[in-house]
């Protein structure tokens, strides 16, 4: 496999991005708006205990993996219903690159603008939020490991889910907003344990963020076989219609 094809494919479909307004406005812009807004929502909740308030930061932090398994979902619909609709997915099917070349280019494509606007967007909440929060606490929260874990592991591994999710979706619909519509299913257990945790059902620290991380592994790995399967000339020629 030549990664430079791959990346050859990704830079085709960043153009396109480019002119898709919707794409960058989601990409873009929702990260750094929920970045300010949560820092301020803290910021008016005086007089919450410190003990509370650090499992309130953690489920705040959460919410940056659930937009991250969204936003992928939306650039991977385009990135591969778009070629779908456009008949341009057999030509490129035409060129000298593999499959994997192909759909690794892909995956490119999806996952590497939404972790660079998510990391943005996390840069600036925890910074915000430890001046929020300083005077309450004594100390700044941010950087610690559970941030780090959500930060390198968990959120990696929810945008490779919503990519994987996105080619097996796509053998099977024909539209974008179809496709959007139905990986935007993919955050429903992600904001399942966002909501647990506001209601301090359970604790988003080291041990339970492990345990996401390693359920999230084996999923990626099943999906990625199956997604494999489903990515190939042949599944593409005669079943993508």
């Amino acid at each position: 496999m030549k990664l430079w094809k791959s990346w050859v494919i990704a830079a085709k479909d960043f153009s396109v991005f480019r002119n898709k307004k919707s794409v960058i406005y989601s990409v873009v812009l929702l990260p750094f708006v929920v970045s300010i807004s949560l820092p301020i929502a803290i910021g008016s909740g005086q007089g919450i205990p410190p003990v509370l308030l650090s499992e309130l930061l953690n489920s705040f932090s959460f919410f940056f993996i659930i937009l991250a398994a969204s936003l992928t979902t939306v650039i991977a619909s385009y990135s591969l219903i778009g070629e779908k609709v456009e008949k341009s997915i057999e030509p490129l099917l035409a060129t000298p690159t593999t499959d994997g070349e192909i759909l690794l280019g892909k995956c490119f494509a999806a996952f590497l603008p939404t972790i660079i606007s998510i990391y943005v967007g996390l840069v600036i909440f925890m910074v915000l939020t430890d001046i929020m929060t300083y005077k309450t606490l004594g100390y700044f929260y941010f950087p610690n490991w559970d941030i780090a874990i959500m930060i390198l592991i968990i959120t990696p591994l929810a945008s490779i889910l919503s990519v994987e999710l996105g080619v097996i979706i796509s053998s099977r619909v024909n539209d974008v907003r179809s496709a959007q519509q139905l990986g935007q299913l993919v955050i429903i257990p992600f904001f399942g344990v966002y909501i647990l945790s506001q209601i301090g059902f359970i604790s988003l620290h080291i041990n339970n963020l492990l345990i996401i991380s390693g359920i999230l592994l084996v999923i990626d790995l099943v999906l990625f076989y199956i997604s494999t399967i489903t990515f190939n000339r042949e599944e593409i020629l005669t079943n993508w219609k």
